[in-house]
């Protein structure tokens, strides 16, 4: 018997990742019972969910799944998506890694930072009301007599909600992480001058979680002024621990450092399961065309047998990957293959599975 995960094929070029990164997790090795379950657009019913309960249920069995990346219908967005796994599961921490890979093109070299981002509260949480609905005009009552100050009556209402639980949480997370793969420094990033009490809690519990890790040296940075030093000198920063809403901005910003959205990998955490995915979604255009990058989904993969325990087919897999994007000749034309014709995102899976032999 193999580690039990869930396998979500997701849909259009989904289909096709899932598929490279299955290929080239079973040659690593490692001994995997896969479950696989179906999502995304083209198993709705009408008016169902993208994610069904029979994919939380097989997920809850399995303690760990994979994604493909998944369309999603006009009345559904993928931050509500995410948002209600993150929710049901309690997948409170959602990490990022961005580093540089040679055969990549990018404007930056030797980038090593990590995203850790909260993933149950802040704005994100999607707690809003529309502007025209009675709720909408109590909430705007009830905030401005608390608050003392004027909302305008054509106002929409969002909640940013900050709490101990969930900044202690992900700070702890973010300094372990720290602690078990030998970084150096965990910055904390921030409003807090402007939002002194969401913000400014998160980062008083974050600072009170640094004093258990002495070994970890610890700062803070508003994220303005951290967006601009992120350009000025990245190799100054290691490991950034944020509310979600700031998460997702810098994710991208890094992203952007290191390539594109066909490199980096994903995963969130919580305390029971575990969900390993791509950052990019699923462009429809692209479905059938057999030739999408598939790098950052086998890298999620590395993540997750990293995570299950199989450092030697982990670090095999990744070793392999970087081989074959630095060679540049056996990738997906958006890896910019130009010596010799593109691969598909099959052929790509197979040249990794040639360089772990």
């Amino acid at each position: 018997m193999g580690y039990p995960v869930t396998l979500i094929l997701g849909d259009g070029i989904g289909l096709e990742i899932a598929a490279a990164t299955q290929t080239v997790i079973d040659a690593s090795g490692a001994k995997i019972d896969w479950q696989v379950v179906d999502a995304g657009i083209e198993v709705l019913d009408d008016g169902g969910p993208c994610l069904s309960r029979d994919v939380l249920d097989s997920i809850r069995q399995t303690k760990t799944a994979l994604i493909g990346p998944i369309t999603l219908p006009i009345r559904q967005d993928i931050d509500s998506l995410k948002r209600s796994m993150s929710n049901q599961l309690n997948l409170f921490a959602k990490l990022q890694p961005a580093k540089s890979m040679s055969g990549v093109k990018s404007r930056f070299q030797d980038i090593d930072l990590v995203i850790v981002q909260e993933n149950t509260e802040d704005l994100y949480a999607g707690i809003e009301l529309e502007r025209t609905t009675v709720e909408s005009a109590d909430a705007r009552s009830l905030l401005s007599k608390l608050s003392g100050k004027h909302i305008r009556e054509d106002s929409a209402v969002g909640v940013k909600s900050i709490s101990v639980k969930g900044s202690g949480q992900i700070a702890e997370f973010a300094f372990n992480y720290a602690r078990v793969h030998d970084r150096r420094k965990v910055t904390a990033v921030h409003q807090a001058h402007t939002m002194r009490h969401t913000d400014g809690l998160f980062l008083e519990i974050v600072g009170e979680i640094a004093k258990e890790f002495p070994e970890i040296e610890f700062e803070d940075r508003t994220v303005d002024t951290l967006c601009v030093q992120l350009m000025q000198s990245p190799q100054d920063f290691d490991v950034l621990v944020m509310p979600y809403s700031y998460g997702d901005i810098l994710s991208s910003l890094c992203v952007g450092m290191i390539g594109d959205f066909g490199v980096p990998p994903s995963a969130s955490f919580g305390d029971e399961y575990a969900v390993f995915e791509a950052m990019h979604i699923t462009p429809p255009s692209y479905s059938g065309q057999h030739q999408t990058n598939p790098t950052a989904l086998i890298l999620s993969g590395a993540m997750m047998l990293r995570h299950l325990g199989e450092l030697e087919a982990a670090q095999k897999l990744q070793t392999a990957v970087e081989a074959v994007v630095a060679v540049n000749a056996q990738v997906t034309p958006d890896l910019g293959a130009s010596e010799t014709a593109p691969m598909s995102t099959q052929g790509t899976a197979r040249a990794i599975v040639q360089a772990m032999v």
